[in-house]
């Protein structure tokens, strides 16, 4: 367990290689999309609780719909979702957030918040998003664009 000087929680976290490897990229890869582009990272049991090491979830779909995304949260387990969203702003220019889904179910056990809020700001940092934007339910992703600043 990598554990570095610090007391904050997010440091006993440690991501595989795979993963580092496939956040960046997966940011590279978003970067000029004309399309939403999404993937959901992390399930729970992609943390070992043991070691607290973050692995690569086999399941490397990549999804270019909001309704595609919320069809495919569960109803009570959290999840890190990466999204790139290209809009058009009120002033007329072009952006392309990326930015952390931190899906946070209601319904979700005090085990499993724990520890997704000790692996956030870690995920954050690694996979270089510009912000997280919290959610608790697959309806919140229709609020998105408006969160996001699209006109």
């Amino acid at each position: 367990m990598a554990c570095t000087s610090g007391s904050s929680e997010s440091r006993l976290y440690t991501f595989s290689q795979e993963s580092k490897d496939h956040l960046r990229k997966f940011r590279l890869g978003t970067s000029r999309a004309k399309d939403p582009q999404a993937v959901i990272c992390i399930s729970a049991d992609m943390i070992d609780k043991h070691t607290l090491e973050i692995k690569q979830d086999e399941d490397k779909t990549v999804y270019t719909k909001l309704e595609e995304i919320a069809d495919d949260l569960p109803d009570h387990s959290p999840r890190f979702v990466l999204l790139s969203y290209p809009l058009t702003l009120s002033s007329g220019r072009l952006s392309v957030p990326y930015v952390l889904l931190y899906y946070l179910p209601v319904t979700c056990n005090a085990e499993l918040r724990m520890l997704y809020a000790g692996a956030k700001e870690l995920m954050r940092n690694t996979a270089e998003v510009g912000k997280v934007i919290e959610i608790d339910s697959a309806d919140d992703l229709e609020e998105l664009p408006a969160k996001l600043g699209a006109a």
